[in-house]
């Protein structure tokens, strides 16, 4: 099975074009099982006769890439700090290394983090890809502020 595994990096440059984003740098965590997306003004609300919910965000924060959707699921999740949150998840497409993949991924406001996408060990496994640490460790700055 490892031989047919893709190797992607601890850090990696992947696009959303469902959600107009290209080229941003993402986290790979196979600490955390699902991933998320930096979004502001996550809200849902209510719309026409049949009174569907809808959610809406921010990509990003930028209200340009602004977002609305009536196909989404809620879930709870364990955050950094270990508090649980309630997180909606959206089904999107996800570019890595030109190829395209569907991932379920979470709206998290990330403005306090250092990687505005983070992809979890779901999406690996879904897909066979194996993190290989010391492929793309020259974009990791991370450890440098812990002096």
């Amino acid at each position: 099975m490892i031989d047919q595994a893709k190797i992607i990096g601890c850090l990696e440059y992947v696009s959303f074009p469902d959600l107009g984003l290209d080229n941003i740098l993402a986290k790979v965590d196979t600490g955390a099982f699902s991933g998320a997306i930096h979004c502001t003004d996550i809200k849902v609300f209510r719309r026409g006769k049949d009174r569907r919910r809808i959610l809406k965000y921010k990509p990003l924060g930028k209200t340009k890439l602004a977002q609305e959707t009536d196909e989404f699921d809620e879930t709870y999740v364990r955050s950094a700090t270990g508090h649980r949150v309630k997180r909606f998840v959206i089904t999107t497409t996800i570019v890595y290394d030109g190829q395209s993949y569907k991932i379920k991924i979470g709206l998290s406001d990330r403005s306090d983090m250092r990687r505005e996408a983070l992809i979890g060990r779901r999406f690996l496994r879904e897909n066979g890809i194996i993190v290989d640490v010391r492929k793309n460790s020259e974009l990791d700055d991370e450890g440098e502020n812990t002096r």
